[in-house]
């Protein structure tokens, strides 16, 4: 029995998340079924976390076990050759036998693009959230400082989600400014709860439009409530784009 490692890169646009579902084509799922083809078995695929329906992934990790005598390059490239052309395998070596993409997680980064201007984009429009409005970035940028830290961020955290705690330790923010009124806001931290990338960005852009102040953070992080924050941003904004062990 070996134990292989995955780093994917997917489009998450068609898809309904990364875990497998019955009925909706899922990440997990198109890889699963693409292994038993290249295999014959079926092999239940871990990933470092679940992405909601619509994000995508730049770097996300997954492990496998399997009695194959396929070597790693050879699934490599043969998992890419019948894979849909949105999911690609980057790398797949193998790993130690006790290793686990889930738990053996210390930090992720995760990454939101927006595109503030005054017209939209007719390319790369589906990886971008557009908001037409003028932001204050200098005001977002404050707030986004204050998430660095250990927090309890129930206030930010998507209705439904199993976790034994919603304490988290975000290690850095930041907000970057790229040319053509582009921005991009990254945040890396310990783990993530259901929605909470999405949510904090949600929140930044209210912080930009005036509606939330900067200073206000701290007192929304206290207190636990989801309706005091700011709206959901747009999953197709969203890309999971590195998971450190």
């Amino acid at each position: 029995m070996k134990n292989f490692k995955l780093i994917v890169e997917y489009d998450g646009s068609a898809y309904h998340g990364w875990q497998r579902q019955q009925n909706s084509p899922t990440i997990q799922g198109e890889i699963e079924n693409v292994i038993r083809i290249m295999t014959g078995i079926r092999v239940a695929l871990i990933g470092s976390g679940r992405t909601d329906a619509g994000v995508h992934a730049l770097g996300q990790v997954a492990n496998f076990t399997c009695t194959t005598r396929l070597s790693p390059e050879a699934l490599l490239h043969g998992l890419n050759s019948l894979l849909k052309k949105d999911i690609v395998i980057l790398a797949c070596s193998y790993a130690e036998d006790e290793f686990h993409a889930r738990y053996d997680v210390r930090r992720k980064i995760y990454q939101y693009r927006i595109l503030n201007r005054s017209v939209g984009s007719a390319i790369g429009r589906q990886y971008e959230y557009f908001i037409h409005r003028r932001l204050d970035i200098d005001a977002m940028r404050s707030a986004a400082a204050t998430f660095t830290g250990t927090h309890d961020f129930k206030a930010f955290e998507g209705s439904g989600s199993p976790r034994k705690s919603s304490i988290r330790t975000v290690f850095r923010t930041e907000l970057i400014e790229l040319p053509d009124e582009r921005l991009v806001f990254e945040i890396e931290a310990d783990g993530f709860l259901k929605c909470m990338v999405r949510n904090i960005v949600g929140t930044l852009v209210y912080v930009g439009f005036g509606k939330i102040g900067p200073e206000s953070i701290k007192e929304l992080l206290l207190s636990k409530t989801r309706t005091l924050t700011g709206p959901t941003a747009p999953p197709h904004g969203l890309f999971l784009k590195e998971v450190r062990y």
